[in-house]
């Protein structure tokens, strides 16, 4: 009978978290914003490279298929996967405010908000691997992070092809790659094991209605005994969690998922230097037998051989040739739960006890269900760095930089990864209640004493030393692909941003671009059938936040303005700006039959007195204008503003109804000599403009004029805007950054 497996078919959660990326070259770029505006720009071109759970759960199945037909990889079969993750500072940058208010540091949305760097003592990160060492995420040695983009390939030139395009995709927006953390593969005997020579990613568990369960044991993973299944609510938000316990998180977050990354350095030397120490330690003690080898007691440090293998189903020796036993996941400790064969200290027994931990010795083992399942994570890392050759000077030497690019995946940071890590790995109080301790995990636990139990005696103390180092961590959110369209928006899923009214034209107020890190301009608007104007300021920076400064007036209380009731657009002379503390503007009005112009000047200072230069005349007086009958808006060319003293511009004007754009010239002088450049094209014909019939407004972004050789706008259309960007040169190349938002998003056009 068919089994219903919805999470295969979801297209909304992105992919490494329940299906898995498993490729075996990835890298992860860490990512830092300049400008929200930006961001949201750069983001809305990622978002369609995002796999999503179906398809990578599609091409695992594929893949898996051709291998059991093939025996091998199929090199025919190759895809190379991205996801995005975010810190709390980059949905910060993106939304131009914080995306929830401060919250209690006990709490995920706490442990998220601060942070790994205030919580790294807690968590085993001192002395050599305190956040003053860390490569990353440390907010000093790189600037504040903003994001995680996991790259994974199944070859190494799609990988680096991938790279070099995302890179420079970023530059384009002026986002930095802050860091750039290689994982892969290690190859030949060592493929699917960890630099200290171990098996690793046996023990992930299953998830419900992702994998298909066995029907015998229908809390199993099909075909992956001892494989649980685990509610898919313990790695995505807003799904079935163990037990049914409650959702604490905002509908903002409903399938994603909570990223931990961690560079863990691995000293190989080390490590087994300290195995070898111990072991004539445990031989004089009679703790192990006497042909007991480093094999033998590494083994027991991590509760596996290095195949794999459980050493709870082969304590004797390691059976490197079975492929069974090497995913062997069936493990019970019911049969040993005083750690006499898979000791209470090891990486295997500190990381999931499974049935084998009790409140105290003598009593019933605690269920798998609920208490172990609860405190599961999804774990997606990758070793780096070359593997350690004794005979090497070069890469595989012992000084070589190598360790694991640990990455995990949970709904809750604290009570999953923090609460392993605190609770149980470095606890050398757990298992709880033991006449004497256990001691840290061996493996890669911080440095202390651990209990050697055996059934010939007391207990062997031994002194175990750290050898992995913490480099740097990261704490990021998933977002579900809904979550990335919206913060390409600028908004959380589910934000409705107020109505807002269209504006009629925009006018920089000349003494203040900028003037305290802000540019000022009034802005026109009609309401209620009566033209009034306002002064607002735009802060320069990140968010661009925007306030009313005055409040509005009618547009007749400008002198200048006498018998003006419609103000169209103001265009500034080009060579009459800020000429002895006055700028001078071709005033463009509507009467009630037609469109009209004035010279008019507005003078520096806090006053802005205005006056009336020159009286209405046609717009046939104008070369440049032939044919028009009303200019909507003037856009001054960027590039090519007094060159030889000529400045061009694009005019839109609407003909019969259809709004149509020409590029005119206006040349230096008393004179201003113009004439017509370029002759009408229709709207469509700028990309950017795309689904727009009528612009009633272009405004500049003040501090993002010529930024990479590109020059950025906000476009008001009726009561939305959206921004766009348009190169500096050539044919100054357009294009959409920001899709269309209301013009309620703004503050200052708004407020009453």
């Amino acid at each position: 009978m068919a089994v219903d497996l919805p999470l295969r078919e979801n297209e909304n959660i992105q992919g490494d978290v329940l299906a898995g990326f498993k490729k075996d070259q990835m890298v992860l770029l860490m990512l830092t914003f300049e400008d929200g505006i930006r961001a949201r720009s750069w983001l809305r071109r990622v978002i369609p490279r995002i796999a999503t759970t179906r398809q990578v759960a599609e091409f695992n199945r594929a893949f898996s298929a051709a291998r059991k037909l093939s025996g091998g990889d199929p090199t025919a079969l190759k895809a190379t996967w991205m996801g995005l993750s975010f810190t709390y500072s980059g949905l910060e940058r993106l939304l131009g405010k914080a995306p929830y208010p401060s919250a209690d540091p006990t709490t995920t949305l706490g442990a998220f908000q601060q942070g790994p760097v205030p919580r790294a003592n807690d968590l085993g990160d001192r002395d050599d691997s305190n956040p003053s060492h860390w490569l990353f995420g440390n907010n000093k040695t790189e600037g504040q992070l903003h994001a995680v983009l996991t790259i994974a390939s199944d070859t190494a030139k799609d990988l680096e092809n991938t790279v070099t395009e995302q890179r420079e995709l970023a530059a384009q927006y002026g986002i930095s790659i802050a860091f750039q953390q290689v994982g892969a593969t290690l190859e030949g005997s060592r493929r699917g094991k960890e630099h200290f020579g171990f098996k690793d990613g046996v023990s992930e568990p299953g998830v419900r209605g992702f994998d298909e369960p066995d029907p015998l044991r229908p809390e199993w993973v099909k075909d992956h005994p001892g494989t649980r299944l685990i509610p898919a609510g313990e790695f995505v938000v807003g799904h079935q969690r163990v037990g049914n316990a409650p959702n604490p998180l905002p509908a903002w977050a409903f399938e994603g998922s909570f990223q931990v990354v961690r560079r863990l350095a691995q000293d190989v030397p080390g490590w087994w230097a300290q195995i070898a120490r111990q072991l004539p330690v445990l031989k004089e003690a009679k703790a192990i037998p006497a042909d007991a080898t480093m094999e033998w007691v590494a083994a027991r440090v991590v509760g596996r051989w290095r195949s794999g293998t459980p050493v709870a189903k082969c304590p004797h020796a390691d059976q490197p040739f079975n492929t069974v036993a090497a995913n062997d996941n069936d493990i019970s400790f019911l049969n040993d739960l005083e750690g006499h064969t898979t000791p209470l200290f090891s990486h295997l027994r500190k990381t999931n006890p499974r049935d084998g931990l009790q409140e105290r010795p003598g009593a019933d083992p605690f269920p798998e269900d609920p208490v172990m399942d609860r405190r599961r994570i999804m774990r997606r890392g990758s070793p780096y760095g070359a593997p350690f050759d004794p005979t090497s000077e070069g890469p595989g030497g012992p000084d070589a930089a190598r360790g694991l690019l640990f990455v995990c995946y949970q709904s809750d940071l604290v009570q999953q990864f923090e609460f392993i890590q605190k609770a149980w790995i470095d606890s050398p109080a757990f298992p709880p209640n033991r006449p004497e301790q256990p001691g840290p995990d061996a493996m890669v636990g911080f440095t202390g004493a651990v209990n050697w139990e055996h059934e010939g005696g007391e207990p062997v103390n031994l002194s175990f030393q750290r050898f992995v180092r913490t480099e740097g961590a990261v704490y990021a959110f998933l977002p579900s692909i809904t979550m990335l369209k919206a913060l390409a928006d600028g908004r959380l899923p589910g934000e409705e941003p107020a109505t807002g009214q269209p504006v009629d034209t925009f006018l920089p107020v000349p003494d203040r671009q900028p003037k305290d890190g802000k540019s000022w301009y009034w802005a026109f608007r009609t309401v209620a059938g009566e033209q009034r104007y306002r002064a607002i300021s735009i802060a320069h920076g990140n968010d661009h936040t925007d306030r009313k400064e005055t409040d509005d007036q009618p547009v007749d209380t400008w002198d200048s303005f006498t018998g003006v009731t419609q103000v169209d657009c103001l265009l500034p002379f080009p060579d009459r700006q800020n000429v002895d503390g006055k700028t001078f503007y071709w005033l463009f009005h509507s009467t009630a039959t037609q469109q009209r112009y004035r010279v008019v000047s507005i003078a520096n200072g806090d006053d802005h007195r205005d006056a009336k230069e020159h009286d209405d005349a046609p717009l046939s007086t104008w070369p440049a204008l032939d044919g028009v009958a009303r200019v909507d808006f003037v856009l001054p060319v960027p590039d090519r503003q007094r060159v030889n003293g000529v400045s061009l511009y694009w005019v839109f004007h609407t003909l019969n109804g259809v709004q149509r754009h020409r590029v005119i010239s206006i040349a230096d002088g008393e004179q201003h000599a113009n004439g017509i450049v370029r002759g009408d094209r229709r709207l469509a014909a700028w990309s950017s403009f795309a689904g727009i019939d009528k612009v009633t407004a272009v405004l500049p972004i003040p501090d993002m004029k010529q930024v990479g050789g590109r020059s950025w706008y906000w476009v008001f259309h009726r009561d939305r805007y959206r921004v766009v960007s348009m190169l500096n040169s050539g044919d100054h190349d357009d294009q959409i950054e920001v899709p269309d938002r209301p013009t309620g998003l703004w503050t200052s056009l708004t407020v009453n």
